[in-house]
């Protein structure tokens, strides 16, 4: 180890409690461990938010960061050293001092169908109960068939599966990241494209922030960057921050690299998936964050503003 590396015996990752948490964290730490073998990496569970209030639409809590918020407080505090997130949990705007210091190579962005009899969404009978907290997906949902019903469904994926198990609904929506991660890829019924349901900002990426002069942790995460993931997610995120999107909002990107060229495509939807403006903006990955900005204004023009407008209350 570097002088460096042993002025520092140890380090604390910050993590929620969840199953897909906890496994996206012990990843981490195996990696780190992997990096400096004589470095002691621990785990800290953080309860944030999120995780206390599950009664409660996401929409309806409202504010950003619900479930990363106490653990940027405990990197500011100096309490642990890493902070492991999904990226879609994470705020366009970070706290001073600290940064998204690694961007891993991201899982399936797609969302999944989990049914209970193995129905496809375009195959479930009218009136079938689908149970998600995304007012994103609810909206795409509504979209191509008016006829089901969409109903809150709060908590872990474990208590989400169980949930669907138990008959609270017929069929339920998960982010497939969550569900490879952790081996359930069985109970998925069926994959939903990008072109059917575009998938949130971020999803299946994970989001590794420290504070910004960490060189150390830096250092050691540094093998674990993978550079087309952290442009596609920087291409998504420059739109969401354009957009000021936040949970109450049904906002959706999916950025793809192809070579040297990335394509985006985006839509901005009224709650009830009545309306929805849905754009694509291909350029040059170098500008990935140009055109996040230009794919939003083109949103916002195209009929984006209006809905957004009316879902803030806005005159």
């Amino acid at each position: 180890m570097s002088g460096e590396q042993t002025d520092r015996t140890s380090l604390v990752i910050g993590t929620r409690g969840s199953t897909l948490a906890l496994w996206q964290a012990e990843w981490v730490q195996a990696r780190l461990r992997e990096s400096a073998p004589g470095l002691s990496v621990t785990l800290r569970r953080i309860k944030t938010s999120g995780d206390k209030i599950l009664d409660v639409p996401l929409a309806k809590l409202g504010g950003k960061g619900l479930f990363v918020k106490e653990i940027e407080e405990a990197l500011l505090r100096r309490e642990i050293d890493v902070a492991v997130h999904s990226m879609k949990d994470v705020p366009t705007a970070l706290p001073e001092g600290l940064a998204l210091l690694c961007v891993p190579k991201r899982e399936d962005p797609r969302d999944a169908l989990l049914s209970r009899a193995g129905t496809a969404f375009r195959d479930l009978p009218s009136g079938a109960k689908v149970g998600t907290s995304s007012l994103r997906r609810q909206a795409q949902l509504l979209h191509l068939r008016r006829d089901v019903t969409i109903t809150m469904l709060r908590g872990n994926l474990d208590t989400r599966l169980r949930k669907l198990k138990e008959g609270e609904f017929d069929a339920i929506v998960l982010a497939a990241a969550g569900l490879r991660r952790l081996g359930w890829t069985e109970a998925v019924t069926e994959y939903l494209s990008p072109d059917t349901c575009v998938p949130a900002i971020g999803q299946g990426a994970l989001a590794i922030e420290g504070r910004h002069d960490d060189q150390l942790v830096r250092r050691l995460l540094a093998p674990l960057e993978d550079a087309p993931t952290r442009v596609a997610v920087t291409a998504e995120r420059a739109l969401l921050e354009r957009l000021e999107g936040g949970c109450q909002v049904p906002i959706a990107a999916h950025a793809l690299l192809q070579g040297e060229t990335i394509t985006v495509d985006a839509l901005v939807a009224s709650v009830d998936g009545r309306s929805i403006i849905r754009e694509r903006l291909t350029g040059k990955a170098t500008e990935a964050q140009e055109i996040g900005r230009r794919l939003a204004e083109r949103l916002l023009a195209g009929g984006g503003r209006a809905i957004l407008n009316e879902i803030y209350g806005r005159a």
